[in-house]
């Protein structure tokens, strides 16, 4: 859609609008559901079950993790004692900076994730209702509404280790 064609200021209360909006939280509310059930099989929050797929594509700084997880960082050092007493993830000095501290999915860590991915249903299930062309069309749209800046910062770290629909 060209910016002439864009309607000058949408109006959350135009019923085509709504009905999105309520479609969007309708679908985020279930996949969040599954994933917290998916993650408590496996003896993890959420937010563990987040980390673990962050670190996925490699060491992080526990400020990096903060910033991805939208939390404060004295909030990611409780999470990654916890994480680190059950031997999910480790926490090493940066080889650059001794005072910044790397935290690294051990292999319990990435079996517990994958465990946690492969058990999501939410996904498998109403998206095997869609052919091919309907998802490539679904993703391109849902593509159009990421903003620009975190597009372009998550697409970057995703790569193939994590996929494109991990957190």
């Amino acid at each position: 859609m060209n910016p002439a064609e864009r309607p000058a200021g949408l109006d959350r209360r135009d019923p085509l609008t709504a009905q999105v909006l309520e479609l969007f939280w309708m679908v985020s509310q279930a996949f969040f559901d599954n994933y917290d059930e998916a993650a408590s099989r496996h003896d993890l929050t959420r937010m563990q079950a987040f980390m673990l797929a962050h670190l996925l594509s490699g060491p992080k700084p526990m400020r990096s993790l903060a910033e991805h997880l939208k939390c404060e960082p004295s909030n990611i050092t409780g999470l990654v004692d916890r994480m680190e007493a059950r031997g999910l993830v480790t926490r090493e000095p940066d080889p650059e900076d001794r005072r910044v501290k790397n935290i690294t999915a051990t292999d319990l860590g990435r079996e517990s994730f994958e465990a946690v991915w492969s058990g999501l249903t939410f996904a498998a299930e109403p998206l095997s209702a869609l052919s091919v062309a309907e998802r490539e069309t679904l993703r391109d749209l849902l593509q159009r509404l990421v903003p620009a800046d975190r597009a372009a910062g998550e697409g970057a770290e995703r790569g193939a280790a994590s996929g494109p629909a991990r957190p």
